[in-house]
């Protein structure tokens, strides 16, 4: 400000400058000064007078501050000036002093004006855009504002250009998680601005995480109980999903609908209701009805509604619906929001069936939103609001209908009268005083006929006592004598448009309506009459019901045919007056609103005139009763024949149909005992080939078995290997290890038996000479023989054993061909005869089947005992090829033995005659000296008595 003051102290004090002139100079100052301070202090001062002088700033400096944002971009003070110039320049949010000085629609232009001179250059948007991404605050937050203004002034021409400018959108999603509250909240604001009514920036918002952001922001502020903040993200959500399909699937499939319950969880005390916490719940009701409007696709409506039941959405909603000390606005805004979350959605329905009021004792919800709808006391739009919820409940709904039609019928009233049902209400709101309750009531009543004629012939049983000692009379009876007392329009109307609804496309309700022959000439006085405007709706819907009588008409009545009625038309009416006023209805003003859309929404109750499944029902009436009222009765009674001939082609066609599905039945059967059966022989030719495999696998074991046979332990491992690759499975090479442990056993058993033949060797060869040489003729005579007995007995085993595995090998091969010739037997039963019935072809797969599963079993046995036996050979050959390799070792060194036993005996025979020969010599020389000599046979007498008497002497040891 000293920099303005030394600009307007530069005048004499008698002149002092207008405003237009020092902004002009400030204007040269920024252009022609070299120095940045200088540019610095004229744009601050420009800042200071935009707001006063607005129109001479724009004017004058834009195109200064325009050159400003792009030559001093380093200097963020100066930028930050420039953009609040340009924000107060081009914004209309005026002070109060200055919307009284100047109005509001000049602002507007003007502000309109600077817009287009910004934006011209789309340069300058593009620049814009870059001064968001710094951080520091002096910068982007005169940027967000200065955007989101420019939004406000040329929304879709800012939006095209952000649209095509690289990275635009996503420059400016970025301020959402700026951690500067007033830069993220005025972004919410400027995203606001840049989504409305566009679909791509809806798009690119929405997949650049948009939603996971706000849903954050309005968690983080306290959902409901938020500030101003909650409302401008909720505000923003609506922009993103309503009416943008793509956006809602991405929302539904993103599971952000379950992050969406929290916000209505509403505690007990419900008494500090803030406006600011009603403003919020409105919003987030309004958002669950975006998500299931009945304007949507049927198909993205119905899987919303199915998640929101799941997740516990409704529940919730349900549980505010019947809190005590909500707010009257918010509980319209939920039985509205209820209504949609319902509508057309059956488990929707069903729970909402269930839902009891808490009350003693219990009540329905749907009885205590009825008690609320035709008390004349409560609010119009809550009434209005619980109309559209028992709409909804009942659209598409035939068991909710005929739950509702039940409760009217005799034989499930309440007798005790302890409880209050729907159909007692809408009976009391129908022949009300109220004329809003009895309109209401017969709309309802008329939702729980629609589309379904089986309960629009139940209700004709429905019988009302009228007054005490009057007998009963029906409810289509009560319709017509109130209709007829000339009450108010809108409950004529009303009456009507139940009447109109029951009686189409139910010919046992005309007739009854026709029974009573005052409802004629009533209908045709109605319509003849030349009445005010306001009856003309009336003579309008007259002329539709007296045409449904026409045209559903069965002529069951002979006084009420349908070329008597025409006749009666023609001559009272006039057929050219009758369409003149069956066309009042379409052409009505409230016609035209109510058909826009489901929900009931009327300014005032006078307007509540029409229902919008009814204007349905009009337009598709409307043709078909012109056409009716011009036919010909030669033309009735063509038409007649044909609707005969074609009923009879119908019952026709409807038997053949019936025959064909029968036979298609039956043929599905056979297709699929067929199918089955095939399986079955798959799953059989299956097995055939497994166990086929199994042989081969066995035959493979077997050889390799028989190669393996006599080698030496090192090459067991080798041998496993082979085993493995041969498909032995792991379960088979564990038992044969353990066979081996138990060879390894044996063969130490054996080794110490040998061990023991050895150490009685060794004695015999210790013991003295004459023992040794009795035990070697004793072994000469008996061991020399004996490991001959026992090779020649293992020599027959194993050859017997060799046979036996032969004789395997042939039951193999032999089971092997039967199984083939068993594969030829099914490959020729697989294919019967193209001429064979079903019934042939099942009794051959089955007998097919039988003997199948018979052989299949008989050779399972058998290989299971192959498999046994062959596992019990191994184990003999096994032990039999390690027994006769001990033995033949054994063998060996008893042979050794018994070559050294001899050569020993030999030499003792050498010595033992060279000792005869002594003894001989000795004798002679003894004989001739002439000393006497013993004989041999005294000696041995002499040595056997020595060795009795050793051998007493051992004994007494």
């Amino acid at each position: 400000m000293n920099f303005l003051r030394g600009v307007m102290g530069g005048q004499s004090a008698g002149a002092q400058p207008s405003g237009a002139e020092t902004i002009q100079k400030l204007c040269d100052r920024v252009a022609s000064s070299t120095l940045l301070d200088d540019r610095r202090d004229a744009v601050r001062a420009l800042k200071s007078l935009s707001k006063k002088y607005r129109l001479e700033v724009g004017f004058q400096a834009m195109e200064h501050l325009i050159n400003v944002l792009q030559t001093d971009r380093s200097d963020s003070e100066i930028i930050g000036y420039a953009l609040d110039t340009l924000f107060n320049i081009v914004s209309n949010d005026l002070e109060e002093e200055e919307q009284e000085e100047n109005p509001q629609k000049q602002a507007d232009d003007l502000g309109r004006q600077f817009t287009e001179i910004f934006i011209k250059q789309q340069e300058n948007v593009t620049l814009l855009l870059t001064f968001l991404e710094e951080f520091d605050f002096q910068v982007r937050w005169p940027g967000v504002k200065l955007l989101t203004s420019l939004l406000k002034q040329q929304g879709p021409q800012v939006q095209q250009i952000i649209l095509v400018s690289p990275m635009g959108v996503s420059r400016l999603m970025d301020l959402l998680a700026d951690s500067r509250e007033v830069i993220r909240n005025d972004g919410v604001l400027l995203l606001q601005q840049l989504t409305k009514s566009n679909a791509a920036i809806q798009k690119i918002v929405a997949f650049e995480n948009a939603f996971e952001r706000l849903l954050d922001i309005v968690t983080d502020e306290g959902n409901s109980d938020g500030g101003i903040v909650v409302e401008d993200c909720l505000l923003l959500l609506q922009n993103l999903l309503k009416n943008n399909n793509s956006n809602q699937n991405f929302f539904k499939e993103g599971s952000y609908i379950q992050r969406m319950k929290p916000w209505f969880e509403v505690g007990d005390d419900n008494s500090g209701w803030s406006a600011q916490k009603v403003t919020n719940l409105h919003l987030m009701l309004q958002l669950v009805r975006v998500l299931v409007s009945p304007t949507n696709p049927p198909g993205a409506t119905s899987s919303c509604q199915k998640t929101m039941f799941h997740c516990g959405l409704l529940q919730q909603l349900c549980t505010i619906l019947m809190a005590t000390g909500v707010p009257a606005d918010i509980l319209t805004e939920t039985i509205n929001t209820v209504s949609e979350v319902i509508r057309g959605c059956q488990i929707n329905q069903d729970y909402f069936a269930s839902v009891n009021a808490p009350s003693n004792p219990p009540r329905s919800a749907i009885v205590v939103l009825l008690m609320s709808m035709v008390n004349e006391r409560q609010p119009f739009v809550l009434r209005c609001a619980v109309l559209y919820c028992f709409q909804c409940f009942l659209y598409k709904n035939q068991k909710g209908q005929g739950e509702i039609v039940s409760t009217l019928l005799p034989s499930t009233i309440d007798a005790t009268g302890n409880s209050v049902s729907a159909g007692q209400l809408l009976c009391g709101g129908l022949f009300s005083t109220d004329s809003l309750s009895n309109w209401c009531a017969a709309v309802a009543l008329a939702h729980a006929l629609q589309d379904n004629a089986t309960l629009k012939e139940q209700l004709l049983r429905v019988q009302l006592a009228t007054s005490i000692g009057n007998p009963p009379v029906s409810l289509l009876q009560q319709c017509t004598n109130i209709l007829s007392q000339g009450s108010k329009v809108q409950t004529r109307v009303g009456l009507l448009m139940l009447l109109c609804t029951w009686l189409s496309d139910c010919p046992i309700a005309v007739t009854h309506f026709l029974h009573n022959s005052a409802n004629i000439p009533f209908l045709t006085g109605q319509i003849a009459e030349n009445l005010g405007e306001e009856e003309q709706l009336v003579q309008g819907l007259c002329a539709l019901l007296l045409g449904i009588c026409i045209y559903y008409n069965d002529n069951s009545l002979e006084n009420c045919r349908k070329e008597k009625l025409k006749q009666l038309i023609e001559k009272r009416i006039g057929k050219e007056n009758f369409i003149e006023k069956l066309g009042f209805i379409s052409k009505h003003e409230l016609y035209s609103r109510a058909a826009q859309k489901p929900q009931p929404s009327f300014s005032s109750a006078d307007h509540m005139m029409f229902d919008h499944e009814f204007t349905k029902l009009v337009k598709e009436l409307e043709g078909i009763i012109t056409k009716a009222i011009y036919k010909s009765s030669e033309e009735d009674k063509q038409e007649e024949e044909v609707k005969k001939t074609l009923e009879q082609h119908d019952n026709i066609v409807t038997h053949y149909k019936k025959v064909i599905r029968e036979q298609d039945q039956q043929l599905e059967e056979l297709k699929q005992k067929v199918n089955t059966l095939k399986s079955q022989n798959e799953q059989l030719q299956t097995a055939v080939t497994q166990q086929m495999s199994q042989i081969q696998q066995h035959k493979d074991q077997y050889n390799l078995l028989k190669v393996q046979l006599g080698k030496d332990n090192q090459h067991h491992s080798s041998h496993s290997d082979m085993l493995q690759m041969n498909g032995i499975q792991p379960e088979e090479i564990s038992k044969l290890r353990q066979e081996i442990e138990e060879l390894k056993n044996k063969h130490e058993v054996l080794q110490g038996q040998l061990r023991e033949k050895d150490s009685v060797i060794e004695n015999m060869v210790r013991s003295d000479c004459f023992g040794r040489a009795f035990s070697s003729q004793l072994f000469l005579t008996c061991a020399p023989k004996e490991p001959e007995f026992c090779w020649v007995f293992l020599t027959q085993e194993l050859e017997a054993l060799r046979i036996q595995i032969q004789s395997q090998s042939l039951d193999i091969s032999k089971l092997q061909s039967e199984k083939q010739e068993l594969l030829q037997q099914m490959n020729t039963a697989s294919v019967p005869a193209l001429g064979d019935s079903a019934a042939v072809i099942a009794a051959k797969n089955s007998e097919l089947e039988g003997r199948l599963l018979q052989e299949i079993k008989e050779l399972k046995s058998e290989v299971k005992a192959l498999s046994e036996e062959k596992a019990l050979l191994k184990q003999h050959l096994d032990s039999s090829n390690s027994t006769a390799a001990v033995l033949q070792d054994e063998k060996s060194k008893l042979q050794q033995d018994v070559a050294e036993s001899k050569k020993e005996q030999d030499d003792l025979l050498v010595l033992l005659a060279d000792q005869d020969q002594k003894i001989l010599a000795l004798k002679n020389k003894l004989k001739e000296l002439g000393q006497p000599v013993e004989d041999e046979d005294d000696i041995e007498s002499g040595d056997q008595a020595d060795e009795d008497e050793e051998e007493d002497g051992e004994e007494e040891d």
